[in-house]
């Protein structure tokens, strides 16, 4: 009768283990899901921070601050935009005429020298998702009124609000150039009686020269720019809708 007893005991003993190591297994199958959800969800954030705080370049097609990004603007958006260089300054228009494709002009306004226009395109080849990078493909100043460009450019974002930006192509570009952006806030923040703009930080490497600059989003569509750029300051101004 006893073994009976403790036969049991142990039968039962070994179904609560299976039920806890079910149990257990179960705990990190969720905790794996939520940091995938989370981890999708931190990335689907920073994809539609990253559009919203899109605008044009200086050298005019939408991007960073002397590089194209692989964004376009979407079908029946326009952008304008005017910088302020120590040798002049550019006023800039761009606008979507076909699906995944961008269109503009910059005029470049100098102090000391003749006044250049820039005609752009731009081609959306793939657009940027959760799992795969935007791909993009373009021309600069397709008149050659000073150097013809074209480029290829991936853009992707990243965990932490990160976002990589990397192409290739000649003219300008000389070859490889990169960038990185780093949002800030994704959305204003208020704080105290101030609300502090979406902000993103921006580095990058053109093919000649490193620049770094800030972009704020002061309200919907309206971003101000400023930073170091060829080893001078700039300043701009940009309104997409």
């Amino acid at each position: 009768m006893g073994n009976y007893y403790l036969s049991s005991f142990g039968r039962i003993v070994a179904s609560y283990e299976e039920y806890i190591n079910i149990g257990l297994k179960v705990i990190v199958l969720k905790e794996d899901l939520v940091k995938k959800v989370l981890f999708g969800i931190s990335c689907a954030l920073v994809l539609a921070s990253g559009s919203a705080l899109a605008a044009p370049s200086v050298n005019g097609s939408t991007g960073l601050i002397n590089n194209p990004s692989a964004d376009v603007l979407r079908e029946g958006e326009f952008s304008l935009g005017y910088y302020h260089l120590k040798d002049g300054g550019v006023g800039i228009f761009n606008t979507n005429i076909l699906p995944k494709l961008e269109v503009g002009v910059a005029g470049f306004r100098y102090d000391h020298q003749d006044n250049e226009n820039y005609i752009n395109a731009k081609f959306s080849i793939l657009s940027e998702s959760v799992l795969s990078p935007g791909v993009a493909v373009g021309i600069e100043d397709i008149a050659n009124t000073r150097e013809r460009s074209a480029y290829a450019v991936a853009s992707k974002a990243l965990p932490f609000g990160f976002r990589m930006h990397v192409g290739a192509g000649n003219g300008r570009f000389d070859g490889v150039f990169a960038g990185i952006e780093k949002i800030i806030n994704p959305i204003s923040v208020l704080t105290g009686n101030n609300v502090f703009p979406a902000t993103t930080l921006i580095a990058e490497y053109d093919g000649k020269h490193m620049n770094y600059g800030a972009r704020m989003a002061i309200v919907p569509g309206l971003k101000l720019d400023a930073g170091w750029r060829n080893h001078d300051g700039y300043v701009g101004m940009s309104y997409t809708y």
